[in-house]
């Protein structure tokens, strides 16, 4: 069943010049995205980065929950997912990216909670190597019992060649597009995207009269790079798209990896100096992913604790971990009111006492046995 409130949460998401950012900001302030439409346009200037062109635009293009009620139509004809920032079944990994979509829209059956995610992008016009290199990783992946979801972005070259080799090896992929749910570009790749769907799904942050433009898939990429534990780059030239999501997933603190090429491959350029910068981890097999993201196999049961003895500042931390499942570092510090230095120092500490462990993207969690 649909949100009641879903036309004003596609609304808000379509009025121009709002981003991310902004929205969650009106939110917090306002309480709820139906109130932001309601709040007059004194009370909403007095809302901090909230400026008269910001609160014009607002108030002018309440025009669009028409719009959004019309996507709704095709949201419940389709049997499409939404999923808003706020809500459980939103991506625990994507939510925290500042400027994450407030909503995206899926086709298909997937739950990204409790997973491992593995981004992988390339240049488009990828060589046989990079084809093979691309298959044999997921394969690999496949056989080590990982069981990670493919994420990708439908293009041509290692984009498709990602999707079609999860498929093959029986992993769940994710198509990330750049536009509405009502097509699929490129055409020729309708087939695999259908296959997908029954695999995994296609998700998107885009409603149907989305423009069809070049930022739309810039944006695409913030979603890839969001989504995922890590992000694996195969093939780039020394400029490409490819690099734009290792440098957004960069910035999210996520792992990357890149694979190697010779200094006279022009698809190696981009790769290389990835890792000639020290932005990449060098990648030859799964096996690094599995060291570098610590993904340990046959892990011996330890003995469950009974009970742990917490610091006063410990206890805090640990309850906003029960509480909420997992927190990043500056989750926990805007709830604690501790700075980052002081946190990471107690998350150490309770890591030594096996109380809580880091998941990959500094990700931290308490462990089951914990009592205290």
């Amino acid at each position: 069943m649909l949100p009641e409130d879903l036309k004003y949460k596609i609304a808000i998401s379509k009025i121009p010049g709002l981003g991310p950012v902004n929205i969650k900001n009106l939110i917090s302030y306002c309480g709820s995205v139906k109130n932001i439409f309601e709040t007059d346009k004194n009370k909403l200037l007095k809302i901090p980065g909230i400026g008269k062109k910001t609160a014009d635009s607002i108030l002018k293009n309440k025009h669009l929950l028409n719009k959004a009620e019309s996507e709704i139509d095709f949201i419940e004809k389709n049997e499409i997912y939404t999923h808003f920032y706020l809500e459980e079944n939103y991506s625990f990994l994507l939510k925290q990216c500042a400027d994450a979509p407030i909503i995206y829209f899926q086709k298909g059956n997937i739950n990204f909670q409790n997973r491992k995610i593995i981004s992988i992008v390339g240049t488009r016009n990828a060589t046989q190597k990079g084809k093979a290199v691309c298959e044999n990783l997921i394969k690999e992946l496949a056989e080590s019992g990982h069981n990670p979801i493919i994420v990708s972005g439908l293009a041509y070259g290692i984009d498709i060649c990602a999707h079609k080799a999860a498929l093959k090896y029986n992993l769940e992929t994710v198509s990330v597009l750049a536009h509405g749910l009502d097509k699929i570009y490129p055409a020729a790749h309708k087939k695999t995207a259908a296959e997908i769907i029954k695999q995994g799904a296609i998700i998107t942050e885009f409603t149907r009269d989305a423009t069809f433009d070049r930022q739309n898939f810039l944006k695409r990429n913030r979603i890839i790079a969001g989504l995922s534990d890590a992000t694996v780059i195969i093939e780039s030239a020394e400029k490409g798209g490819s690099l734009v999501t290792a440098d957004i997933a960069n910035s999210y603190n996520r792992d990357v990896f890149a694979v190697p090429g010779r200094l006279t491959d022009k698809f190696s350029e981009g790769t290389n100096k990835l890792i000639k910068t020290h932005k990449a981890f060098l990648l030859q097999s799964a096996k690094d992913i599995e060291y570098i993201l610590n993904w340990e196999q046959n892990i011996k049961p330890k003995q469950k604790v009974l009970f742990v003895e917490f610091s006063e500042d410990e206890k805090r931390i640990a309850a906003i971990l029960q509480k909420n499942g997992k927190a990043t570092i500056d989750y926990i510090c805007k709830k604690t009111r501790f700075n980052s230095a002081k946190v990471s120092s107690l998350l150490l500490e309770m890591e030594f006492k096996d109380a809580v462990k880091c998941l990959p993207g500094k990700v931290f969690e308490i462990n089951e046995h914990v009592n205290y």
